[in-house]
């Protein structure tokens, strides 16, 4: 048995981050045993969890994975939890696959985070608005009506509120909802932000003492007891498929997994996936070690933020040429978003400083200002590759600032192939092909969720034996 609570906001920036990370906090305090999830494609937010709880949080998204695999995640690592906390995206109905879509599909009631600053009594008609159109929650991709007509808000917690008067007129605004606190306008507590939103927790932006302090004012200022009592309690009722099975095999693949502060974007659960198809991740820096781990047979380098320490990687030369060794001798290499930058000829800084990267493919990329790339991808390749058969459906995500140079678009990429077809989350064909190979390196700005197919980890395993 196990029990769980969605936190859900308005818009985003309100603060259900700060919130999540304030209940986190209270309730590991408290002695419980607590499980985070994120609500969408999010990486930061999730690392953030895993500082507060000691606990990997997994994403839960239902674009990418589907419905039936996002309640198997949930379920799985919530029952040796004694509560599990998801943190929503955006606001509550914001988009087709919304945070009030996902606490219909899990049956979870919803905490709404109200950002009071500059109001007071509005904040009751905004209440009863998210109140209200809670009928709508359970409308999906084809808007089909609840499943969980009687799922409604468990209750509200206002976030900036000024003083204790102050709240007392937010929470006298409000009919029939629970108000269960608030957090203060004052509370000395921040995650420094950058480019791609907040610190990465491999940073370590949260001091101890800032998280005891949080902790502690929400225990102040916020019905800790009267959330928990709110929360049903449910059992595991898995998918009747669940996840298909793999193909275990006697002798384990070793996978070196490129992870430091520079590369820390990763899905928990396309490491769970590898594992349970044989797999045995081992870790290593880019940053500081000077070559490829002893005896592993694949390389998976993900995203994460390089071109904040583009000049020591482009100093580790050690590194540089053990990659590329590597590639160059044909085996296997995968590589998302910040990978990919790692792997092209070097990268351009926001100030057009270029730093020399691995050279493996012959290109360049730079850094952009102004709006990223960013959106759901959905994948079908073009070829046999690490992660698929030729025809392969995969889904996944990305969201960067950085561009391969424009002037190898047209000649370079020629030297090149690339593996994905790729479609927006529209379904419209508006966006370039690619999916970069040469020999059995591939890379991408996309960050593949593995649980998009459930034959990608049995293809990254089977793939690298064979090679």
């Amino acid at each position: 048995m196990a029990q769980g609570i969605v936190i859900a906001g308005t818009h985003s920036g309100g603060g259900k981050t700060t919130i999540t990370l304030g209940l986190l906090a209270a309730l590991k305090k408290k002695g419980l045993k607590v499980q985070s999830f994120k609500a969408g494609p999010d990486f930061i937010d999730s690392g953030l969890h895993r500082i507060i709880t000691g606990r990997p949080s997994r994403n839960l998204d239902i674009r990418m994975c589907g419905e039936d695999y996002v309640r198997d995640c949930f379920y799985k690592h919530s029952m040796d939890a004694d509560i599990s906390i998801v943190e929503g995206v955006m606001g509550m109905y914001d988009g087709e696959f919304s945070t009030a879509n996902l606490a219909e599909q899990l049956n979870l009631p919803v905490i709404l985070v109200v950002d009071a600053y500059g109001m007071a009594e509005s904040a009751g008609a905004v209440v009863r608005g998210f109140a209200s159109y809670e009928g709508q929650r359970a409308k999906g991709s084809k808007g089909q009506s609840s499943k969980n007509p009687d799922a409604c808000l468990a209750g509200v917690i206002f976030n900036r509120v000024a003083s204790e008067s102050h709240y007392l007129r937010l929470k006298e605004s409000v009919r029939d909802v629970a108000v269960m606190g608030y957090l203060p306008r004052d509370l000395d507590f921040e995650i420094p932000h950058r480019h791609l939103g907040l610190t990465v927790a491999e940073e370590n932006p949260i001091a101890e003492e800032n998280i005891e302090r949080l902790a502690k004012t929400v225990w102040e200022h916020v019905d800790v007891d009267a959330i928990l009592s709110s929360i049903p309690h449910f059992n595991s009722p898995l998918s009747k498929g669940g996840h298909r099975g793999v193909d275990l095999s006697s002798s384990s693949t070793r996978i070196a997994i490129a992870y430091d502060k520079a590369f820390c974007f990763y899905y928990e659960d396309n490491f769970d996936l590898l594992k349970d198809a044989g797999a045995e991740i081992i870790t290593f820096s880019l940053l500081s070690d000077s070559e490829i781990p002893d005896g592993v047979d694949a390389v998976y380098i993900g995203g994460g933020y390089p071109e904040l320490y583009t000049e020591e990687l482009s100093k580790n030369k050690a590194m540089l040429a053990s990659i590329k060794g590597w590639a160059d001798s044909g085996r296997p290499v995968y590589a998302e978003c910040g990978g990919l930058m790692y792997l092209s000829q070097g990268i351009y800084d926001f100030d057009g400083n270029l730093f020399k990267m691995a050279g493996i493919f012959p290109f360049e990329t730079q850094m952009k200002r102004g709006r990223p790339h960013l959106g759901y991808r959905d994948i079908t390749l073009k070829d046999d590759c690490i992660i698929g058969k030729k025809g392969d459906k995969l889904r996944g995500h990305e969201f960067h600032y950085s561009e391969i140079k424009p002037s190898a678009i047209s000649c370079q990429l020629s030297a090149i192939t690339n593996c994905y077809a790729l479609n927006n989350n529209k379904g419209g064909a508006d966006i370039q092909d690619e999916g970069y190979r040469f020999r059995n390196t591939i890379a991408s700005y996309i960050h593949v969720h593995f649980g998009s197919n459930p034959d990608i980890a049995n293809n990254f395993i089977n793939f690298t034996r064979e090679y």
